[in-house]
């Protein structure tokens, strides 16, 4: 029986949830909104999406792949908040504690390491964990998206139909589609007044970038034609940059199961944590999946905000 590889974008949910819950403290007056957020949501990971394998993948470094390519990519980012920054060794001590790897190569970004393990774990069914529509492109009968839906809350699964009638294109031309549009969050300028319907278009006339510029009279819209052939260089290099990586130099995975493997939460410390950080209600819900607990319920101090006062929809 094929197993189940739940991958999760650390980043994505991590900065989800912080700006999900704002101005939150414990007792000692350090900021935990991104800390309880997380807690909130690997409680739910838990409960309702048990598998033996999966992780939680990190971005390592800059892409330096991609900024030989284009020196301006993510130039535009705005620096990670430092009340953010302060809080993630604790949340990676609290992923660590709910029985989830953590992995990620130097120099790449988790799209990549989320691609490459999809293609390196042939025998397996990869659920991963992401709104971002780069990994669209890696979707299969085999390797599907679980999106925040935003609407009803909780998560909308994707496969190729889900993609397809998202941006009426399969994903297999998920690349060609996005080296068109561009994306602004990445500070990747695409064709000049071509949107998503245009570039829909495109791909339906003249069936990749590649096969447009070899055959630019499958365009029938003289000046689009003129605009693809005008922007060939800029194009072929968007098709490099959006494409993730699925080889990689490094595959730890391989050489060590256990980086993909989960584990029984540890508990204890799971309520040590919640004690730190005066998570009361994550505290509780930790004693009643546990049981009995070994360490007492820690009174909160006063004076100080609650976290567990706030418990908005983190998977939405």
């Amino acid at each position: 029986m094929a197993k189940d590889i739940i991958l999760i974008d650390a980043f994505a949910q991590i900065y989800r949830g912080y700006y999900a819950i704002r101005y939150l403290t414990d007792a000692t007056g350090r900021p935990v909104n991104a800390i309880f957020a997380m807690s909130k949501f690997l409680l739910r990971m838990h409960q309702e999406y048990p598998s033996e394998s999966g992780a939680v993948v990190f971005d390592l470094g800059k892409p330096q792949f991609r900024l030989e390519i284009q020196p301006e990519y993510k130039a535009n980012r705005p620096p990670m908040p430092e009340d953010l920054r302060e809080q993630l060794d604790s949340i990676n001590e609290l992923i660590k504690a709910f029985g989830w790897p953590v992995t990620g190569l130097e120099g790449y970004e988790a799209d990549d390491v989320i691609a490459a393990i999809a293609a390196d774990q042939q025998d397996a069914s990869i659920r991963f964990i992401s709104a971002d529509k780069d990994l669209a492109q890696i979707i299969t009968e085999r390797v599907k998206m679980l999106a925040p839906n935003h609407k009803g809350g909780g998560f909308e699964l994707r496969g190729p139909q889900e993609i397809r009638e998202k941006f009426g294109i399969p994903p297999e031309k998920i690349i060609d589609y996005l080296a068109m549009i561009g994306d602004n969050s990445d500070n990747i300028p695409g064709l000049p007044k071509v949107g998503p319907k245009t570039a829909v278009k495109l791909l339906e006339e003249g069936g990749s970038i590649e096969d447009m510029l070899a055959h630019p009279g499958s365009i029938s819209s003289e000046k689009l034609r003129e605009k693809v052939v005008e922007n060939a260089d800029l194009l072929r290099r968007n098709v490099n940059l959006v494409t993730l990586r699925s080889q990689l130099p490094e595959m730890p995975w391989r050489e060590h199961p256990e980086s993909l493997q989960r584990t029984e939460p540890d508990w204890d410390k799971l309520r040590e944590l919640c004690d730190k950080f005066n998570m009361r209600s994550v505290r509780q819900e930790i004693d009643g999946l546990a049981g009995a607990p070994v360490l007492p319920l820690a009174e909160p101090e006063s004076g100080h905000a609650q976290p567990d006062k706030f418990t908005p929809d983190l998977f939405g």
